[in-house]
């Protein structure tokens, strides 16, 4: 129901390691006066689902009949007529081009009968873009979010606290509004259309212990997977209708899934235990945005902890790990460095989370730069690359690309290194939006390199 800040944006880069020994004093870089053209993604490639369809099949139970508060909803609810769409507000050119290419992935890949319609037509989705100091005057930690049986801002305002909104008091679906800020970057609006839209549309929960979808709280993956597409594929089928309950849905489930995932066996709900509350509770701490460091250090540490203790080996670890490092940058590079490498280790595993490796590789990639290893350095983008361009992920992308065209300055390709550059500064501008911050990450990824000789 909301996205959240939390970790989908590369974290700052300037604590990532330690310093390497000698004098390696750092040095200025601007972007160039006249940015490129901003570049844009085109024709999603999702990758088929791989879990079971016994997992998958509880997944969609839980991701289906649970709020993320963890207040259960006694019946599914959906559109049960053809879904039209509206764009109310401020929107920037940008979004509609967004905008275009997610509904057609919905009617080809979800098989949701969905059009954008114009004009103050009352639709059953209502996005309307706001300013981020409005939208966070009432939801403080929210980057978007959506909500039930509402049109506009002003009718959110006014039945906020009501039945109305509840979505525990919903059984079928007629209206839905989704808030997102339009004064940010092209790349995070079209996040926030991705998950509220499909959130808008089909489940509301989110668990941790998927590995490739945007229903998840650690918030990796921020275009609708192959994964997101089969569970709001399957929360349309035919065989479901608003108003069943849980146990209902689980029967006829199994059936669905091997129609529509052949591949994944046999569809009968497995037992999967639930995540530990504690552990949750741990890594939302820590990944959250209030506490001292120290309290936050301690509760990464001990999501690390209760993990092992669970018997976790998967992302749930990984994700631990992710915690210990990003918070120990600017306090212990050892262990920060230590942290990602386990978590690299982890997600590297599995073809599912190499964009969630890659998340740790920029960070080792950028360790080998500060030491003086360009070769290393681009061989850790370079295998980094594939993944964040098939995740479509602006931000991680031109990061990758900028510590790659600072690491062949350092080895001595001018040439190539300006070449690189300058695609990384065309991916900046939809991921960072303003040429200030495409600037401002450019001169941080040169401040953290030694000093080119000569």
């Amino acid at each position: 129901m909301i996205r959240r800040f939390m970790i989908a944006a590369v974290v700052a880069l300037s604590g990532c390691g330690v310093t390497p020994a000698g004098d390696v004093p750092s040095r200025q870089a601007t972007a160039p006066t006249r940015l490129p053209p901003m570049k844009a993604f085109s024709g999603t490639q999702a990758s088929a689902p791989t879990r079971a369809n016994s997992l998958i099949a509880t997944d969609f139970l839980d991701l289906s009949f649970q709020l993320e508060s963890g207040r259960a909803l006694p019946v599914l609810s959906r559109f049960e007529t053809p879904v039209s769409l509206r764009v109310t507000g401020n929107a920037p050119a940008h979004l509609g081009a967004d905008l275009k290419r997610l509904l057609s992935r919905l009617r080809s890949e979800a098989g949701i009968n969905i059009r954008r319609v114009s004009g103050t037509r009352a639709a059953s989705i209502t996005v309307e873009v706001i300013t981020k100091a409005k939208l966070k005057s009432l939801v403080p930690h929210a980057a978007c979010f959506v909500v039930p049986n509402v049109s506009s801002w002003e009718e959110f305002k006014r039945e906020r606290r009501s039945p109305k909104t509840d979505w525990t008091q919903l059984t079928t679906r007629t209206r839905m509004a989704v808030f997102l800020p339009g004064d940010v970057s092209p790349q995070e609006m079209r996040d926030c259309l991705h998950e509220e839209i499909a959130q808008a549309l089909g489940p509301v929960n989110d668990l941790y212990r998927l590995n490739n979808s945007v229903f998840n709280d650690d918030n990796f993956n921020t275009i609708l997977t192959g994964f997101d597409m089969l569970i709001l594929r399957a929360y349309y089928a035919p065989d479901l209708s608003s108003g069943m309950t849980r146990e209902q849905v689980a029967a006829v489930l199994p059936g669905i899934l091997e129609r529509l995932n052949p591949a994944g066996g046999s569809g009968q709900p497995a037992f999967i235990p639930p995540t530990l509350p504690a552990w949750t509770t741990a890594i939302q701490t820590a990944l959250g945005a209030s506490g001292s460091g120290a309290h936050r250090r301690a509760a990464a540490d001990r999501a690390v902890s209760l993990a092992y203790a669970q018997g976790w080996r998967d992302t749930r670890l990984a994700l631990s790990y992710f915690a210990v490092g990003r918070l120990n940058m600017g306090a212990d590079g050892h262990k920060a460095l230590e942290a990602f490498r386990k978590a690299e280790a982890i997600y590297s595993a599995s073809q599912q989370t190499r964009l969630q490796a890659a998340h740790m590789g920029v960070q080792l990639a950028a360790y080998a730069l500060s030491s003086g290893r360009p070769d290393q350095a681009i061989a850790i983008v370079n295998t980094h690359i594939p993944p964040v361009l098939s995740a479509e992920n602006a931000v991680l992308l031109s990061t990758l690309l900028m510590i790659k065209a600072q690491a062949l300055d350092l080895a001595g390709h001018g040439r190539e290194a300006r070449l690189v550059r300058l695609d990384s500064l065309g991916w900046a501008r939809y991921g960072f939006g303003t040429d200030a911050q495409v600037g401002a990450r450019l001169a941080e990824i040169a401040a953290i390199a030694p000093k080119v000789k000569g």
